[in-house]
């Protein structure tokens, strides 16, 4: 389960590893920290739902890279994979990706080669200018992971071609808004299940990984049996909110 510090990110998930990980919601570096004690191969800093600035998300980044853990930023816009790449985030999760071309756009901001993102070696990414140009272009563009985020009924007609974008190296299955969109009761509903099995049929014509959101391990399995291999559970605030309820319940059963 932890990460092989020998291999990129990006190439084990182009690798199929099993790879675990969580959300960050809270923005401290100390999540990021014990995540990576605890064996978790990355952690996705939320910069869409969660209270985080440039300056937060790039300490946690930093945190990420000495403690060994891989380092992913959920933008909330295209405009903002620049910014967290040069502060040295192993990948992005860009939500609403319901196009070709907007699955190409994000492609073009996180390649240098055949894309648009501005060049910078002065930065983390670039070890603060000590890595030659070529070398960092080359570094990047191969070692950064792009996760395009499917959660919109819009993109499940044009899931094939938005898979055959080259660059786009997995999608992440957006069962809450999808349950959202379709007006679905829960994830459960056929609707939502039926977009599940689309999107994953979809990625395995294409090459693609698959990343999910799961919380119990059987639902993990069905996923992973339909071909998920990047399972992301819960999120630090869950991990807290659930310990504590353990912990006081425990404590209260014995006490009252």
């Amino acid at each position: 389960m932890a990460q092989d510090l020998a291999r990129g990110f990006r190439h084990r998930v182009l690798g199929g590893d099993r790879l675990f990980g969580t959300f960050l919601k809270t923005p401290t570096t100390h999540a990021a920290e014990i995540l990576a004690q605890e064996g978790y191969d990355f952690v996705v800093i939320d910069e869409e739902h969660a209270p985080f600035n440039p300056e937060t998300t790039d300490r946690i980044l930093m945190a990420c890279h000495h403690a060994g853990i891989a380092g992913v930023v959920r933008v909330s816009r295209i405009e903002d994979i620049l910014r967290v790449l040069d502060s040295g985030a192993d990948g992005v999760l860009v939500p609403h990706v319901d196009s070709a071309e907007r699955a190409k756009a994000v492609v073009a901001s996180a390649r240098y080669r055949g894309g648009a993102r501005g060049f910078s070696n002065t930065t983390r990414a670039g070890r603060y200018g000590s890595i030659a140009m070529a070398e960092h272009i080359a570094a990047q563009d191969n070692g950064v992971a792009v996760i395009a985020m499917i959660e919109d009924r819009s993109a499940i007609g044009r899931l094939d071609e938005i898979a055959a974008v080259e660059g786009v190296d997995a999608f992440f299955i957006g069962r809450g808004d999808l349950t959202v969109a379709f007006e679905a009761e829960s994830q459960a509903a056929a609707e939502v299940v039926g977009a599940v099995e689309a999107i994953t049929a979809a990625a395995a014509r294409a090459g693609r990984k698959v990343f999910v959101m799961s919380g119990a391990p059987d639902d993990a399995r069905t996923l992973s049996d339909q071909g998920a291999t990047g399972f992301i559970m819960a999120s630090d605030q869950g991990f807290l909110r659930q310990g504590a309820k353990d912990t006081l319940a425990r404590f209260a059963g014995v006490l009252n």
